[in-house]
């Protein structure tokens, strides 16, 4: 038997990514989509026995929100509305849109958009633009201060063979500098390579069980790594080096975070989450983003006034290194075409990617399989 037309709007409606209540001029909720009972953690038989005005402060704009659409008997909207209760560990921002029921004006349909997400892809937008303002530097860079680099490395070892005993430490220290300097340019180059790589559908679990046994050879031997995949994930879309790259650096940060610390942990979690899509720039099509890799660690957390910046060029909480490892992360997952961004609480840091999937091919008409 086929469904009818009325279990196949239950069906859409359920299935719709952001919560969304219907409720009635009193505001009490009729019905709730599996996104409203995972957001307010809670069943719809329960949601359905309270009033919205149960579900955040009485001074709450959602609630003017929802007098304001019966008022006028159109849609409307608020941004950056705060909402918690009882049943959440920490405040939620949300953007609100109402609007009376086409088939029902006594009904109010409330959507409500995560506002976490959208500024983390704001967030994640402005890093790449960061990162592409210094693609101009470091070419600037690489190409005026590299030769003159090789000359004054050259002379300072003349000076030390020629040096007095008490001199040579001032002339290899001035080698070191240089060294040092040549490396930090040559890692500014990397954001200078403009050439698309070529694509491919990558296992992700591969790359990860790669830079793991990296990991585990090299910078974090000795390390607790612990892993917990999604086996069913799809394959992403993506180059395996670049992906390597992303990877290596985000464990390499976890690495540098933990070290020294008691029951240092680094966790690495891989899940797949609807719902997510960014626009195209230059087209009116979304990529949609479900493929979810988070690089955890117990280090410490990230300072507020930095985490927003996290991405930037030369931003770092370390108290060495040059703050070009994240912001190549960020270069490297937005030519995927996905978005990384940081959460830390708790002494925690959550590394989050978001990657496209890897479409199959389809069979050319007319193919044939033998």
């Amino acid at each position: 038997m086929s469904p009818t037309s009325i279990e196949l709007a239950h069906a859409a409606f359920q299935a719709i990514a952001h919560p969304i209540l219907i409720c009635d001029a009193n505001n009490k909720i009729i019905m709730a989509n599996y996104a409203a009972q995972d957001f307010f953690s809670t069943s719809e038989s329960r949601l359905r026995r309270q009033l919205v005005d149960d579900l955040v402060a009485p001074s709450s704009p959602l609630l003017n929100l929802l007098d304001r659409v019966r008022g006028r008997d159109a849609g409307s909207r608020e941004h950056r509305i705060p909402i918690s209760n009882i049943n959440m560990p920490e405040e939620r921002l949300v953007d609100a849109h109402a609007t009376p029921m086409a088939n029902d004006a006594s009904l109010t349909v409330l959507t409500l958009i995560e506002r976490t997400m959208a500024d983390k892809i704001d967030k994640q937008l402005t890093a790449r633009g960061a990162a592409r303002s210094v693609i101009g530097l470091a070419a600037m860079l690489a190409h005026e201060i590299k030769n003159p680099l090789s000359g004054i490395k050259g002379a300072a070892q003349l000076l030390e063979q020629s040096a007095d005993e008490k001199d040579r430490p001032l002339a290899r220290l001035v080698q070191e500098e240089v060294g040092r300097i040549v490396k930090l340019v040559d890692r500014m180059e990397e954001f200078g390579d403009e050439r698309q790589p070529e694509f491919s559908s990558v296992n992700i679990h591969e790359v990860l069980n790669h830079v793991e046994m990296i990991a585990q050879n090299g910078f974090a031997k000795g390390m607790t790594i612990s892993k917990h995949f999604d086996p069913s994930l799809p394959p992403v879309l993506g180059n395996w080096d670049q992906l390597v790259q992303i990877y290596l650096n985000l464990f390499k940060n976890a690495a540098e975070a933990i070290a020294g610390r008691d029951k240092g942990e680094i966790v690495v979690r891989t899940a797949y989450r609807p719902g997510i899509s960014i626009g195209i720039p230059g087209s009116g099509n979304r990529m949609s983003l479900p493929l979810e890799i988070c690089v955890e660690d117990n280090g410490g957390g990230i300072a507020e006034d930095i985490l927003p910046h996290i991405f930037d060029p030369f931003v770092t909480s370390k108290q060495t290194g040059g703050g070009l490892g994240l912001a190549l992360v960020a270069k490297l997952v937005g030519v995927h075409g996905g978005i990384v961004d940081a959460d830390s609480h708790g002494g925690r840091t959550i590394m989050r990617t978001l990657l496209p999937i890897a479409k199959p091919k389809r069979a050319k008409k007319g193919a044939t399989h033998e």
